[in-house]
């Protein structure tokens, strides 16, 4: 039996950019929680290690600290695929022998291993995965569901709030007005501290809410399950349903079937429709995406350099972190904006596609120069009582040099 479990990010994280640009995969908002903190808790193990870019584990911030017991040469641990929902592989993962390779599709998605086995390979990140395949391992073939593009966090989140949260309603803590209307309490958890307004409406027919420690729902503000409000996020008004909203953002308007990795601002009215939303993205007022073609087909989207087929029909935008939009931006259907992005073309229609740190003003595009990106960046965190640290700098100073050569390809000038 399994006592430790180690969650890896694989070398196809590229294919979940623009949000793996400046986060490793284990950190991706999904569901209730994050992707790591969805493993360790249907796994039930405390974490030994979490495997990824070295740069990035440096600068994420909120990284959990391993809090597995000392362990033997001989104890088990569970090897995990960050991107793997873990619903899918659990119960696989315990029928196979001890050591094995679980595979998907050709892709390696978890290990059971001694701790003998794998202690050489802790500490590799970004190799972590080349040191699974070189270990000769059994292989069983399972089936898994992954993660694999970022319109998947769309079509898949909903489910993954209801069974995140199954159970685990009913639990009131924070300030109710009582003018505030909550249908199917039931369903609906409010942490402490948290606080929900009068005309404030709570909806969990249709499935669970949960209102995080510290956050406002403020009048006049629907909120339809699923949906998880994460800690000291504020809904000032609006429609907001059926979506994932990480820390600190301010929200307002219309949020449908919506990813939001955190600190997010959108204060105004406009229309956000399954779309993923990276940290630190500020959308002005009446920023709008188009999430539905007119033709209803399948939506294509840019995804590291190349354009793939969805298979979905409803896919909105892809905002890298630390993009921000001017005010009344039109994102067409499948739109992908690069980390660190500017767009302030209002009234029409912004390209589909735009690389990191580029800077569209409506008729050109060109580089967006990184020391004013960074003046940007402190003034915005600064308003949320936080500092750039020196680790943070880097990795947005690295993704900024190793994109050039995107930004010319698409003829991005300096």
């Amino acid at each position: 039996m399994s006592r430790a479990l180690v969650v890896f990010e694989d070398a196809r994280w590229r294919q979940l950019r623009p949000f793996t640009d400046l986060l490793p995969v284990p950190a991706l908002a999904f569901g209730a929680s994050s992707l790591w903190e969805r493993w360790r808790r249907m796994a039930g193990l405390p974490l030994l290690a979490i495997e990824a870019r070295a740069p990035l584990m440096a600068s994420w911030r909120e990284a959990p600290r391993p809090d597995a017991p000392r362990l033997e040469a001989r104890d088990e641990v569970l090897v995990v695929n960050a991107a793997v929902l873990p619903e899918s592989l659990i119960d696989q993962a315990s029928a196979t022998r001890v050591p094995s390779l679980l595979v998907a599709g050709g892709r390696v998605v978890g290990a059971r291993l001694h701790v003998e086995t794998l202690a050489p390979g802790l500490g590799r990140g970004a190799e972590f995965e080349r040191f699974l395949a070189g270990l000769a391992l059994e292989t069983f073939e399972v089936e898994a569901r992954v993660l694999n593009w970022p319109w998947r966090f769309v079509g898949w989140n909903a489910e993954a709030i209801t069974r995140d949260l199954e159970g685990r309603g009913g639990e009131l803590a924070g300030e109710r007005h009582p003018l505030a209307a909550i249908l199917n309490p039931e369903g609906v958890s409010i942490e402490p501290k948290a606080r929900i307004d009068a005309f404030a409406v709570l909806d969990a027919r249709d499935g669970p809410i949960r209102i995080g420690a510290g956050a406002w729902v403020r009048p006049h503000t629907l909120v339809s399950g699923p949906c998880v409000v994460g800690a000291g996020s504020q809904l000032l008004g609006g429609a907001i349903g059926r979506s994932t909203i990480g820390p600190g953002c301010r929200l307002a308007g219309e949020v449908e079937e919506c990813v939001w990795q955190g600190w997010a601002n959108k204060r105004h009215h406009g229309f956000v429709g399954h779309s993923v939303v990276g940290e630190w993205v500020n959308l002005g007022a009446l920023t709008t995406t188009s999430d539905l073609k007119n033709n209803y087909r399948p939506v294509r989207v840019w995804v590291d350099g190349r354009e793939e087929d969805s298979g979905e029909i409803k896919v909105g935008s892809l905002l890298g972190a630390h993009a921000r939009t001017g005010i009344g931006t039109l994102l067409p259907t499948g739109a992908a904006i690069g980390t660190g992005s500017n767009l302030f073309g209002g009234g029409r229609f912004t390209p589909k596609h735009l690389p990191a740190f580029a800077w569209w003003d409506g008729e050109r595009t060109v580089e967006h120069r990184f020391d004013r990106f960074l003046e940007t960046t402190r003034t915005a965190w600064r308003r949320r009582d936080r500092e750039l640290t020196a680790s943070e700098e880097a990795a947005m100073r690295g993704l900024f040099d190793a994109t050039r050569a995107e930004r010319a390809a698409d003829g991005v000038v300096e």
